[in-house]
């Protein structure tokens, strides 16, 4: 298995947006076209693209299903989806609709009967996801602190069948100011499960940087505002994860 590359296409009021930090209230606009800008990771040789339902995160329902419908029809770039799935029905409306995964949060935390009941129902197609702040899980759209600690809670939804985690350090993400490695690197240790890395890439050698954990079970990585701001080029990120020459971390044990 390669190392793969996920565009985020992140939206809120059918839009194309990026927050900082998680906050709605840091919000920018960057296309009102989000099929249009699939289409574009599409072109610069995206095969898989991460989408997220701000709005869904914190109504607990769908909110913008005919755009994640455009984008499906845009391109054949297999697409996971993840914000405000809270039960079963929605999760098969989203694979119904051409899904290749989605994302439970919030209701992985909120409703551990539901995700058990999921994870054995759907498989491969669920993935958790765990947005952590100092280290503790944060659910709603990020808004909302608990007293989880990130890596335990991971290691339960491991032991529940969860085939894949995607972790994100939310005071990294969308900040341009590089990846918490160290959060990543932690967090791959301890899971035997593959681990989908974000927040925070700014750079192509912070995009580098984060390809090099693949050896501990890091595979992948998703980007977002680096690249609609312009600092990191999806094409030749892209080359540079497929070069061959990245270098495993030194185990600190």
């Amino acid at each position: 298995m390669g190392f793969t590359l996920y565009p985020a296409i992140d939206l809120s009021d059918g839009c194309c947006v990026r927050l900082h930090r998680g906050e709605m209230s840091a919000k920018t606009v960057y296309s009102d076209d989000p099929a249009a800008t699939a289409r574009r990771w599409a072109a610069a040789g995206a095969t898989w693209l991460h989408v997220v339902d701000l709005d869904g995160s914190f109504a607990g329902r769908p909110a913008n299903l005919d755009s994640v419908r455009a984008i499906l029809g845009a391109t054949d770039m297999r697409v996971q989806i993840g914000g405000g799935v809270r039960d079963a029905a929605t999760v098969r409306t989203y694979l119904d609709a051409g899904v290749t995964r989605v994302i439970l949060g919030t209701s992985a935390v909120r409703d551990r009967s539901f995700v058990e009941a999921a994870l054995a129902e759907f498989g491969e197609a669920l993935v958790i996801d765990i947005g952590a702040r100092d280290g503790r899980v944060a659910v709603q759209g990020w808004s909302q602190a608990t007293d989880l600690d990130a890596v335990e809670f991971a290691l339960s939804m491991q032991a529940a069948g969860a085939r894949r985690l995607v972790f994100t350090d939310v005071a990294s993400d969308g900040a341009l100011q590089g990846p918490n490695l160290a959060a990543q690197e932690r967090m791959a240790r301890a899971l035997t499960i593959p681990l989908i890395a974000s927040g925070g890439v700014t750079t192509l050698a912070d995009v580098q940087a984060v390809a090099a954990l693949g050896p501990l079970g890091v595979e992948g990585l998703i980007i977002g505002r680096a690249l609609y701001e312009g600092t990191v080029e999806l094409a030749e990120a892209l080359g540079a994860t497929r070069a061959g020459n990245l270098r495993a971390p030194t185990d600190p044990r």
